[in-house]
């Protein structure tokens, strides 16, 4: 872990923490919710052992990156100009892209945005879904999961930072990265603020947990949040996008029991020919037996093995 190199890039007016090993092509990693660039440690150490410059930011709002206050400027455009804004810093052409959870959404947006960047893609946990022009994603996730869903409970500001405070970041931090249920996750209010303290699983050492800890103790979750709270800002700003394709080659990873692939309609899009319609240059589709929604961090040697098969194609 002593030879990833760790600095700061100034990009789309914010600095920008970025953490990077290896030389070779570039593989540009971009993680989630509640994430930092550390999420992607083994994928670093390992595909830059394999020939390859492995660069993992902290994004927009999180850890060692400036987090603008309003929720505003968390757009996937801020995000993909974010990185865009990264790469022509560093005299960067091209990418092989590599998304998690909010990175896979913001990888599909970068793809949608500057295919031009980016070799190959592959992503994980979040499906491709193209832009619904009539209901607000925030209206949709009402409508099917009900006002206690995760993402409706973070909307107001303040109000889930507060839970998370009362519960500590430690416990949170647990919550999060060790849950393995398939359902959606829907807390009532209030329900953060007595979360337990979870028994560790083999893949996450106290040391990983009190490394996030320490930076979300400093940073503090909103800049994370926010992502959620620019869900329908978003919407509206990419509506020139409605029906566009992901036209990059694409390798999709998701865990059978991740709840994002038990989400109603997504197993039948992902294998029934939407999502391929959708994303027509979808080479592989992998369902990992047993993984739950943090795979990169539970499956890391398998995790790694999919993204070099994949990329060493080209």
């Amino acid at each position: 872990m002593e030879k990833i190199e760790h600095t700061t890039v100034p990009t789309n007016g914010i600095n920008m923490h970025i953490a990077s090993i290896g030389t070779g092509p570039v593989i540009l990693f971009l993680h989630g919710f509640p994430e930092l660039w550390y999420s992607w440690r083994n994928q670093l150490l390992s595909l830059s052992s394999l020939g390859y410059r492995c660069i993992a930011p902290d994004l927009r709002g999180f850890g060692d990156t400036d987090a603008p206050p309003s929720a505003a400027s968390y757009t996937a455009l801020h995000i993909v100009g974010d990185l865009v804004g990264l790469l022509d810093h560093l005299g960067i052409d091209q990418v092989f892209l590599v998304g998690h959870d909010w990175g896979a959404v913001m990888a599909w947006y970068f793809c949608l945005l500057k295919p031009d960047r980016v070799k190959a893609l592959v992503n994980m946990s979040v499906v491709y879904r193209p832009r619904n022009p009539k209901r607000k994603p925030l209206e949709s996730l009402r409508a099917l999961f009900g006002d206690d869903y995760y993402i409706c409970r973070f909307q107001e500001p303040g109000e889930i930072e507060e839970e998370f405070a009362h519960a500590g970041t430690a416990r949170i931090m647990k919550r999060f990265l060790t849950s393995r249920s398939p359902r959606p996750p829907c807390i009532p209010k209030g329900g953060f603020r007595t979360s337990p303290n979870t028994t560790l699983p083999a893949w996450l050492s106290e040391e990983d947990v009190n490394y996030f800890v320490s930076k979300f103790d400093n940073r503090g979750f909103t800049g994370g949040l926010n992502y959620y709270r620019a869900l329908d800002l978003t919407w509206e700003l990419t509506a020139p996008w409605t029906n566009a394709q992901i036209k990059v080659p694409v390798k999709f990873i998701v865990g059978d029991i991740d709840m994002t692939y038990h989400i109603p309609g997504v197993q039948e899009y992902i294998h029934k020919g939407g999502f391929s319609r959708d994303v027509p240059f979808l080479q592989e589709v992998v369902v990992m037996e047993g993984a739950a929604h943090f795979i990169n961090q539970e499956k890391p040697e398998e995790i790694s093995a999919h993204i070099y098969d994949f990329i060493k194609k080209f």
